[in-house]
Parts: C-alpha cells; sequence; structure tokens
C-alpha cells in the first residue's frame, strides 16, 4: 500500500512544479499560506517526516506529508501544517464569519498509527503573537480525526456540542502559560469540511468565558504525529476572516 501511495503522489507532482520539504524547523511559501514540517518533538522519536507542497494560490492550497515514527509512546513528534498569512489579527468582537473548507484523506496508514487532523488556533490579549509562546492565552484545536485513540490534552468536560452542522465533544487542559480547548468530532473522520469557525470562536465567549477583546493571531491546519506510518494528503484547503 506504500508504494501505490508514492505512485499517486509522484502522479500529481508531474501534473507541476511541486517542493518537498525535509528538515525539522523547515517551511515553504504556498500563496497565501505557509507550509511547515514543524517536527518540533523529534528527540523523542525515531524516523522520519517529509512534506511536500503540490499547489498554491491566495485563497487554497493542497500538499502531502510522508512520515514514519517509532518510539516516544503516543506523545506527539510533529504537526506537518499550512498557516493562513492573512486570516489573523482581527478581534473576535470584531469578526462576521470566518469560512474555511478542508478535504483531506489518508491514502495509506500503517496498523498501529496514532495521530490526529486538526486544526490549531491561537487567540491572544495582542493581534499578533508566535504559537506556543507566551504572546498567546488560548489555543482552540478542532479534531477532525483522532487516530488510534488519541486524545486531546486536558480532560474531556462537555458532550455533544452542536455546532456548525457537526457534533462535538469539549476537552479542556492547560500548556504552559495558555489555557487549551480542544473540539473532538464525536461522528468520527469529517474529511471534507466546509463552516464558520466563527460558530466555534462564539460559543467560547458566550459558553467558557473567553473574552470577546481577544484577537485571533493563528490560524493552522494539518495533521499530528506520534508513531506508525502514514501519507497524509489534503486535496483541498482554504481559511479567512471577513470582518464586520
Amino acid at each position: 500500500m506504500y508504494f501505490s501511495a508514492l505512485v499517486t503522489l509522484s502522479c500529481l507532482f508531474s501534473l507541476g512544479a511541486s517542493q518537498t520539504i525535509t528538515i525539522q524547523n523547515d517551511c515553504l511559501p504556498a500563496g497565501g499560506y505557509t507550509l511547515c514540517q514543524n517536527l518540533w518533538n523529534i528527540a523523542a522519536a525515531v524516523g522520519s517526516q517529509n512534506s511536500t507542497l503540490m499547489s498554491s494560490s491566495t485563497e487554497t492550497v493542497s500538499w502531502a506529508t510522508n512520515y514514519t515514527w517509532a518510539d516516544g509512546g503516543d506523545s506527539v513528534k510533529s504537526y506537518a501544517n499550512v498557516e493562513s498569512l492573512d486570516a489573523k489579527g482581527v478581534q473576535l468582537s470584531n469578526i462576521s464569519s470566518a469560512p474555511t473548507s478542508w478535504s483531506w484523506n489518508f491514502e495509506t496508514q500503517s496498523s498501529g498509527t496514532q495521530g490526529d487532523v486538526a486544526y490549531d488556533i491561537w487567540f491572544g490579549q495582542a493581534s499578533s503573537g508566535r504559537p506556543s509562546t507566551t504572546e498567546s492565552s488560548y489555543e482552540i484545536m478542532i479534531w477532525l480525526s483522532a487516530i488510534g485513540g488519541m486524545q486531546p490534552i486536558g480532560s474531556q468536560s462537555t458532550t455533544g456540542i452542536d455546532i456548525a452542522g457537526h457534533t462535538w465533544n469539549l476537552w479542556k487542559g492547560s500548556n504552559e502559560n495558555w489555557e487549551v480547548f480542544s473540539f473532538g468530532s464525536a461522528g468520527g473522520d469529517i474529511n471534507s469540511f466546509d463552516v464558520d469557525l466563527n460558530a466555534f470562536f462564539t460559543y467560547l465567549v458566550s459558553e467558557q468565558g473567553v473574552a470577546e477583546s481577544q484577537y485571533v493571531q493563528v490560524i493552522q491546519a494539518g495533521t499530528e504525529a506520534a508513531v506508525g506510518s502514514a501519507t497524509f494528503v489534503t486535496t483541498s484547503y482554504s481559511v479567512s476572516i471577513v470582518p464586520k
């Protein structure tokens, strides 16, 4: 199965120029986005990963990630992702909508693979800030897939929440200097996701005490890998923020 995935990807690459990154902190400009490897915890594992930009424009991007990780238990080793250059710097109180569309699948996946497919969104008191630093107040994850029994950080606090046409379970936790809210799909994988992210933002304000004065600092989308081998493909992804 792994060989067939490589054939599939090589055919995609032949249709146009593609670029592949392999090093820990490699990133590529991708139209209105940046594609990054983000192998932030590879010291805890044995293996490798590469990510390939297949196409990009101001509005949409497509990419693929291949990884093989062993050892280190179920700790996350990497978060191959794209980050929007434009969907940020807007205060929650000033967001009219935040439309996003994401179509993805796993071309291959070995037995015992653990990971997830998720948005990683950062809020802060300032209009800009780097993810995973004290510049942010909240980390918001939206899990479209939980693979091999993976669970978000913290503990499950609320179940059966209806947001944006899907049902979610909410996990709450903390990580160093910020709070974490993770929405996990209660209905299994969502391979085609076309929603308004502002529905999640307004829920956090009305039900979880997040202040409207917070800013969306960063919106990322990608796959976290813990252990196993997989070929993850995003055929199309887009996100934007429409201010009031």
